[in-house]
């Protein structure tokens, strides 16, 4: 295993701790993931994370070890004790109030109309 993964999965295992990390994964399916974005909480005041995105088109980011490698650069250079991530691609890439308009659906990825992000799940 590469040193740097192991490295994230410990400190993915820890219960506590910041300065902490959140991983997202976003795509216009739930299959192929185009966009990671992580976000630095420095202290339990910190109310807003501080932002870092990373994009592919060819490759799933997942998979990305160039990516990936700037992620723990990033997550090393903060000195995060802890990160929390889910285990899946939680919804569309392009950001509402940016790439569409506020309270749309996004019209490049229907497939998250009417889905629950955290699930997978279409809602009635």
């Amino acid at each position: 295993m590469d040193k740097n993964r192991y490295q994230f999965d410990k400190l993915r295992n820890r219960k506590t701790g910041y300065p902490n990390a959140t991983v997202a994964y976003y795509g216009s399916d739930d299959q192929f993931a185009t966009k990671v974005v992580v976000g630095i909480h420095l202290s339990e005041k910190d109310e807003e994370p501080h932002l870092k995105k990373w994009v592919a088109k060819e490759q799933d980011v997942r998979q990305d070890k160039s990516i990936f490698s700037e992620i723990f650069e990033f997550i090393e250079m903060n000195h995060i004790r802890r990160i929390v991530m889910v285990d899946r691609i939680i919804g569309c890439p392009h950001e509402e109030g940016i790439d569409y308009p506020e309270g749309k659906v996004c019209p490049q990825c229907p497939f998250w109309e009417n889905r629950d992000r955290w699930t997978g799940e279409i809602i009635s």
